[in-house]
């Protein structure tokens, strides 16, 4: 085709170079889409969340690290590891920690939640200060789900009661105040089932109308505040159209997947993302590096080409692994992931 139109080595040459135009420009768009999201990780103060589970219950645990597990009358928290994962967290150039708190503070209004160890609030007031000092929003997580709140001790068996409402509602206030009217506060809620809880000792489930009247007492006194809940959404999963239907778009919705795969057509989870998504909900994904060490940048690389960007408010670590020595390697790990998911 010599001397008509464009040889055969210009043609390469030119589909060479859309191609690669083509790839720079998706680049341009995902580096655009990452900019101005939230970059965080869940880390632990509080670890009374688990119930009365025995330690045989927990496969992945090994050795000395089975006595994690199951509550405490101490806090299970070691400040130089946490001083160490927040440096990192900021050198990284996240800008967000959400802080699991359960039994790691002296709550001035409920004193008998305490346990060996907790904080005082002043303590923990200049820790916040410090943590912002790095660039880092704290964000505050108590989880009210009854599958997670032993950390709320005899309140905990005292489910949908007015005593357990005024609780609540009293330790909302007082968090939303220690945290100067937090933007978010996360309320866990998640894994509410019977499966979740068979091998406790003692089981709590809301459900239906139920499990629908409490959460929304929950939201009610989160915003009324002036704060935005956040929570697991993993209620998704299983009672879809309700969800749908009576889901406030107040809520900040962080759905969940662990694992490597990201076909939305055989992981319900993954799928969960995408309907949430059509639904119109804001979303922050989170993944982790417990199950494997792929799934933050997967979930990173699903969600952004996914998601409606104006829904899409930021990503979430959540290891699920301790702030103690035993465990700091693990940490850092995911902080590095999280730090490779945003280059």
């Amino acid at each position: 085709m010599r001397g008509k139109g464009v040889t055969r080595r210009a043609f390469v040459k030119a589909g060479a170079a859309a191609v690669a135009a083509a790839g720079l420009a998706r680049a341009g768009r995902a580096e655009e889409a990452r900019k101005g999201l939230l970059w965080g990780a869940l880390l632990h103060m509080g670890t009374n969340m688990w119930s009365d589970v025995p330690v045989s219950a927990w496969g992945p645990f090994k050795g000395e690290q089975l006595s994690l597990v199951c509550q405490a009358d101490h806090l299970r928290f070691d400040e130089a590891v946490w001083q160490a994962l927040t440096a990192r967290m900021a050198a990284a150039k996240m800008n967000l920690v959400v802080i699991d708190l359960g039994e790691a503070l002296q709550y001035e209004s409920h004193p008998e939640l305490s346990v060996k160890g907790s904080w005082p609030v002043a303590r923990f007031r200049k820790e916040l200060a410090r943590l912002r000092g790095l660039g880092l929003e704290p964000i505050p997580k108590l989880n009210f789900s009854t599958a997670h709140d032993t950390w709320l001790k005899e309140y905990g068996r005292q489910v949908s009661t007015p005593t357990y409402y005024k609780v609540c509602e009293d330790l909302i206030r007082e968090v939303c105040a220690i945290f100067d009217k937090p933007r978010f506060f996360h309320l866990g809620y998640d894994e509410e089932t019977a499966g979740h809880q068979s091998k406790y000792s003692y089981a709590v489930v809301r459900q239906g109308e139920l499990w629908w009247h409490d959460f929304l007492i929950f939201v009610k006194r989160v915003e009324s505040q002036g704060v935005r809940p956040w929570i697991w959404s993993d209620y998704y999963w299983n009672h879809p159209e309700e969800f749908l239907s009576r889901m406030p778009k107040s809520v900040l919705q962080s759905n969940w997947y662990y694992g490597a795969s990201f076909d939305a057509a055989k992981q319900k989870h993954v799928q969960a993302y995408l309907d949430l998504d059509k639904a119109g909900f804001d979303q922050v994904p989170t993944g982790s590096n417990w199950s494997c060490d792929t799934n933050f940048k997967g979930t990173v690389e699903f969600c952004t080409r996914s998601f409606a960007p104006e829904r899409l408010k930021g990503f979430l670590m959540a290891p699920w692994f301790f702030t103690l020595p035993e465990w700091k390697e693990k940490n850092l790990q995911a902080v590095a992931q999280v730090e490779a998911a945003m280059g």
